[in-house]
């Protein structure tokens, strides 16, 4: 209070001698205008500009008097005024100075809380986290005490932002923070420090167990279905734990490991895993593979491998179907069950799918010259069909490659469509008015809709080999294939089973009526030059 009422009297002294400055400018410029009159009075009167003429203008001329008093009567008053208007000046800087320092505090807290915080979850973000997490590691330590941390990741997240969009992923959010802080207790952390990743710090726990208990309680807590533009969405989460002291002994450390348990927990079935030190040696190699199969595209250190799919009823070779193949030179062979997977959680997908159909595209345009009348079939991931560019890629391909859109078939799975179909049904009307052969790849392992396969513009069904491969075996296989070779028929479809090894399971395709048939009975993939030897052996 001191210190304001110091800076008043200071703004009042500063502003104020200003003012007076002005004031007695004005009112030299007020005698002089005086002594001006005064001499020009006198000469009129006398003739002359003299101590007698003077003094006979003041004589004679009263209102020269009152005149001559009103500079110092405004002088006064200006003196007066400077200072009233001084205080009032320096009181109004005092306030707006006030004002602004308490913007600026305000500001200040703003920008220190937009920095430790999330902005759609007002959680911790990853800045606090840590920090929180180093100070419990202390605490920890000093009392010999331990601690767990959790990362929750939603799974399908992206699929749900694709879906809806940036506002309504954001309420989601919201609702998963508020669920996630509802099951911790008032001790314990809960922070977002990805877009589809929240931790939580379980402080002080007496046993490695309690963090697979919080870890049950989140999926608990996040498996009723969410609200949101009257939609009921249901949230896949997984959860990858970690122990201190156990794990690691700093905050870089535990985070890390706790985030190779959540790729861990991604497969398994229970969807949350602690962390096991035999789970380094699987994280470090996918991360490299991914980094790797990108210069192996870029380097074209992939291979195309081709199975011939054979027609049963003449034996003759109808296509064959397009694999991809990596034979890395440290780790070897590397299955498209592996590989693939992780290409399609990255943009890598992309760039595969181009390259593969690059070169299945230039390898049927080489076969057709040879008189080898093929259809070659191609695989598209979930991504591939919801691409609204890949029609115009694949067009731009074919006309390089100088083929046809109908010597390809264009292999597309269940469950790749189930994902959004819509958008995939979009893309495949544009392949299939393009001139593409379409067929439904491994019929009967994904979540089959049959009002979509009436819907879409097929040429081929295939079985999947896990139906055929015990076919004279199992009954129940036997009635699958069987029926399934019947609704694809009934359709206007042609039919084409996997997985085909010994001629008594062809021979009861046959009895089936099945219009092709894949598998080691044949041949094993072969790389483009094999093949083509193949072909010719076979004809």
């Amino acid at each position: 209070m001191i210190a304001a009422k110091n800076i008043l009297n200071d703004n009042v002294r500063v502003l104020k001698s200003e003012v007076s400055k002005t004031t007695y400018q004005g009112v030299a410029i007020a005698m002089l205008s005086i002594i001006s009159a005064l001499l020009a009075l006198s000469y009129y009167y006398t003739g002359d500009i003299s101590l007698t003429g003077i003094i006979t203008a003041q004589t004679e001329n009263y209102g020269l008097w009152i005149l001559e008093t009103m500079p110092f009567v405004f002088g006064f008053w200006g003196q007066y005024s400077s200072s009233v208007i001084a205080y009032q000046a320096g009181a109004m800087i005092l306030d707006q100075t006030q004002e602004l320092r308490s913007r600026a505090e305000t500001l200040e807290k703003q920008v220190s809380y937009s920095t430790t915080h999330d902005s759609v979850t007002d959680l911790p973000n990853r800045v606090l986290f840590y920090d929180r997490v180093e100070q419990a590691i202390l605490a920890a330590g000093n009392q010999n005490k331990m601690l767990s941390i959790l990362l929750v990741e939603v799974a399908n997240f992206k699929e749900v932002y694709d879906t809806l969009g940036r506002n309504s992923s954001d309420l989601i959010l919201k609702q998963i923070a508020t669920r996630l802080q509802s099951v911790v207790l008032g001790t314990d952390s809960v922070a977002r420090i990805d877009g589809n990743i929240f931790s939580v710090l379980l402080s002080a726990v007496d046993n490695e167990a309690a963090g697979v208990t919080l870890a049950k309680n989140i999926q608990a807590a996040l498996d009723p279905a969410f609200k949101v533009e009257r939609l009921s969405l249901v949230i896949h989460s997984n959860i990858g734990i970690v122990n201190f002291p156990e794990h690691g002994d700093d905050v870089d450390t535990l985070v890390q490991k706790a985030g190779v348990a959540l790729f861990v927990a991604g497969q398994s079935h229970e969807g949350y895993t602690t962390y096991a030190p035999s789970y380094d040696d699987h994280s470090p190699r996918r991360l490299t593979l991914m980094s790797e199969l990108r210069q192996a595209i870029e380097k074209e250190q992939l291979h195309i491998y081709y199975q011939p799919k054979v027609s049963v009823a003449t034996g003759q070779v109808y296509g064959a179907e397009a694999l991809v193949r990596w034979q890395h030179p440290k780790h070897g062979f590397i299955s498209p069950d592996e590989f693939i997977p992780m290409a399609e959680r990255t943009r890598v997908i992309k760039h595969l799918t181009s390259w593969v159909l690059k070169q299945s595209f230039k390898h049927c345009a080489e076969w057709r010259k040879r008189g080898w009348e093929l259809t070659i079939s191609v695989n598209l991931s979930a991504k591939d069909l919801h691409d609204p560019e890949l029609p115009d890629v694949m067009a731009g391909v074919a006309a390089a490659a100088n083929i046809k859109p109908g010597w390809m078939m264009l292999e597309i799975t269940e469950s790749s469509i189930m994902t959004d179909p819509e958008r995939a049904m979009e893309v495949i009307q544009r392949l299939h008015e393009m001139g593409y052969k379409l067929s439904i790849d491994d019929f009967g392992t994904g979540y089959s809709s049959l009002a979509y396969l009436k819907r879409m513009p097929l040429t081929e069904l295939k079985i999947d080999k896990s139906f055929v491969v015990d076919l004279l075996k199992s009954e129940n296989d036997a009635v699958i294939v069987k029926a399934t070779i019947n609704l694809a028929h009934n359709l206007g479809l042609q039919v084409t089973a996997e997985g085909v090894e010994t001629q008594d399971v062809m021979d009861k395709l046959s009895s089936y009526q099945c219009d092709l048939a894949q598998g080691y009975l044949f041949s094993k993939p072969m790389p483009f030059e094999d093949f083509g030897a193949w072909l010719a052996a076979n004809r």
